[in-house]
């Protein structure tokens, strides 16, 4: 049976939390500055989290972090981290804290639980749906065109239509993978585009593209250099739906990839909406490793938890065993 105990100090679990992510952000691709930087992002507010120890009979095999917070005005859980230990795994012990922690959210109020992965999970988290994922490419080199594809700069002209097309596909992306309301995800891109974008065209550090073959345009681009040190983001790689089936996806994205080294950086990244599988198995066969994935799970409300799930199974309610 999976045991349940919290730790007053979680600093050793700290050290060896931070070190996993930083293996892991380092294995995908990213220089060590790109690294910290991301180490610190999903380090954000981990002295709120309540860290547990996972034993079985009174072996340590593992922690469990978790927390809820208000989240655009709803109570959201969130398992920071999910560890057994190699020796102890495939045991059922990680679908015990998985529920475990469910339920500890649950009771505090949260509606929803969100999983941030930088690894693969197996199917632990099937039931998730995933949101999005962030994927990135280690640039070392320019790459040749491919399929006769080359990339020019954007004109004035051209920019009002590519931001109104922008615009409305982020939105479509975002409800798409039902992370926001029709409204919402209006007010987000609003927001973002705002903050991104504030002088248009002008916005220092980007690159706007017009992707051609043979002088005829298949597609736009849309890249934002130095995002996290030494890493290109890129925004949007666009092929218009007439030129798809062609290979320009790629081709697309080798362009990015040389606009990134010549702009003297050494990591190309992007994000994905959940539900697009179409891109995510384009990222892959070109090569662009998992960053990270978040995925989330509806709760139900603490009172469906009564008599349920880990008490049927002989694990102890979080509140029996953890004070908030």
């Amino acid at each position: 049976m999976t045991e349940f105990n919290a730790l007053d100090d979680s600093t050793a679990w700290q050290k060896e939390f931070e070190q996993r992510l930083r293996a892991s952000y380092t294995a995908a691709g990213l220089g060590e500055a790109a690294v910290e930087h991301m180490l610190e992002n999903a380090c954000d507010g981990i002295g709120d989290w309540t860290v547990v120890e996972l034993a079985d009979e009174g072996t340590r095999i593992g922690h469990l972090a978790v927390v809820v917070a208000d989240d655009r005005g709803t109570r959201a859980g969130r398992i920071g981290d999910l560890r057994v230990a190699a020796a102890h795994a495939g045991r059922g012990h990680e679908q015990a804290a998985r529920d475990w922690a469910q339920r500890w959210c649950a009771e505090r109020g949260a509606r929803q639980v969100n999983v941030r992965l930088t690894e693969p999970a197996g199917e632990l988290y099937d039931g998730y749906t995933v949101r999005g994922q962030a994927r990135v490419r280690s640039v070392t080199s320019s790459p040749a065109p491919l399929g006769g594809l080359t990339a020019r700069p954007m004109t004035r002209a051209e920019y009002p239509e590519w931001f109104a097309a922008e615009r409305d596909a982020y939105i479509s992306d975002i409800v798409r993978s039902g992370a926001l309301s029709p409204e919402e995800a209006v007010r987000k891109s609003d927001r973002d585009f705002a903050k991104t974008l504030p002088e248009g065209l002008a916005t220092p550090d980007n690159a706007f593209l017009v992707l051609e073959v043979a002088g005829e345009r298949v597609g736009t681009g849309w890249l934002k250099h130095g995002h996290l040190p030494g890493v290109t983001y890129g925004y949007s790689l666009h092929v218009e739906e007439r030129h798809r089936g062609k290979g320009y996806g790629r081709a697309a994205m080798a362009a990015g990839e040389r606009v990134t080294f010549e702009a003297g950086d050494s990591a190309l990244m992007f994000s994905v909406w959940g539900g697009n599988e179409v891109a995510m198995n384009l990222y892959t066969s070109a090569g662009y490793h998992v960053l990270e994935e978040h995925r989330s799970l509806d709760l139900p409300d603490a009172a469906a938890w009564r008599g349920a799930t880990l008490g049927e199974q002989g694990h102890a309610s979080p509140t029996e065993r953890l004070s908030a």
